[in-house]
């Protein structure tokens, strides 16, 4: 037997059931919930108690669309053509995560998109976000140009590792992590240190993390030396097939700054493969922080960016352009996790 009327939804409560039931406006029910400083103790304690008896839910939308905030940030991940999510740079989904939770802890939603060819951006003209934080791959030149039209005409947007210094951008101190990790090969006994790198990649900070390199060395009384890759390669490919030609030139070598842990790891798989003992033979050191390079064999030594200060500051970027308020590009500290791949 079918009770009479089950079966029905039952029907949502709404801001005027709610004002009935506190004996008060309906106006003052949205600001109540809106601008709760506007309203007494007294009444305010009424409204929250008739909402929560009528378990009523706030219209977010409706009053995200009646203010000048949406409390939304978009986050977009530029990716490369032909790889699939599951291969996007473990870097940059750690980075995701924490600018995830950034935008929670300061009271947003986050609203996530990759993108490899077909690109769109228009976020805050659509109300759909108050800003957009633009990361991912660099090689994805179409997509960073697409975005750098985007922020020309609309400054809320801020991205991680541009290849463009025109954009809003908040970056690692690349330079000084650069400088960390050399003194430390320096410190351990190397001497022949090669940076494995590229002074031309539209990686921008390849081109920092070179120069705080050659400033270590130089102040060393060391010769600085550039070995490139080839950047059409992936990044551990690059590293194997780097070492491969270091292996096989006259130059001797001790020990590898890699521009990235990536390169550093594909480097590390070489140098097992041509029977060369690491950190004996040959010191590795990386930059990234990722994950795996603490499994690696032997585990890497790598410069880490402070993620959550990566994340929280790409936020406090956006927050500070919604406010219409000027800050200098604000660099992320980065700390030496010294591992067994150097001595």
């Amino acid at each position: 037997m079918v009770k009479e009327g089950a079966g029905k939804p039952r029907r949502r409560p709404t801001a005027i059931d709610v004002a009935e039931l506190a004996g008060v406006s309906q106006s003052t029910v949205s600001r109540t919930f809106s601008n709760p400083d506007q309203i007494s103790e007294g009444t305010r304690n009424k409204v929250i108690a008739a909402a929560e008896q009528l378990e009523y839910q706030v219209d977010t939308l409706g009053s995200r669309l009646r203010s000048s905030k949406v409390g939304v940030i978009a986050v977009v991940v530029i990716g490369r053509e032909g790889v699939p999510e599951k291969s996007i740079n473990p870097f940059h989904y750690a980075l995701l995560g924490s600018i995830c939770s950034a935008a929670s802890e300061a009271g947003y939603d986050t609203l996530v998109s990759f993108q490899k060819n077909a690109f769109h951006g228009h976020y805050f003209e659509r109300r759909q976000a108050d800003g957009v934080i633009v990361i991912g791959t660099t090689d994805n030149r179409e997509g960073w140009e697409h975005f750098r039209k985007l922020s020309a005409s609309n400054e809320r947007i801020a991205c991680w590792g541009s290849p463009f210094d025109d954009m809003q951008w908040v970056r690692s101190d690349n330079a000084g992590g650069a400088r960390m990790a050399t003194e430390h090969l320096i410190e351990s006994g190397y001497r022949d240190i090669v940076c494995l790198g590229a002074t031309d990649s539209p990686q921008r900070q390849f081109l920092e993390r070179y120069e705080g390199y050659c400033e270590a060395m130089r102040e060393a009384g060391l010769t600085p030396v550039l070995h490139p890759i080839d950047t059409s390669l992936k990044r551990e490919e690059q590293g194997r097939r780097g070492v491969a030609s270091l292996l096989k030139g006259e130059r001797p070598v001790d020990a590898i700054f890699a521009a990235c842990d990536s390169i550093a790891l594909g480097a590390l798989e070489a140098l097992d493969g041509a029977g060369k003992a690491v950190p004996g033979d040959m010191g590795v050191v990386g930059f990234d922080g990722l994950y795996a390079s603490r499994y690696s064999h032997p585990p890497l030594t790598t410069v880490e960016p402070d993620l959550t200060k990566a994340g929280a500051a790409l936020v406090t970027r956006i927050r500070a352009l919604v406010d219409g308020q000027e800050a200098p590009p604000p660099r992320v500290p980065v700390s030496l996790i010294v591992r067994q791949s150097t001595r």
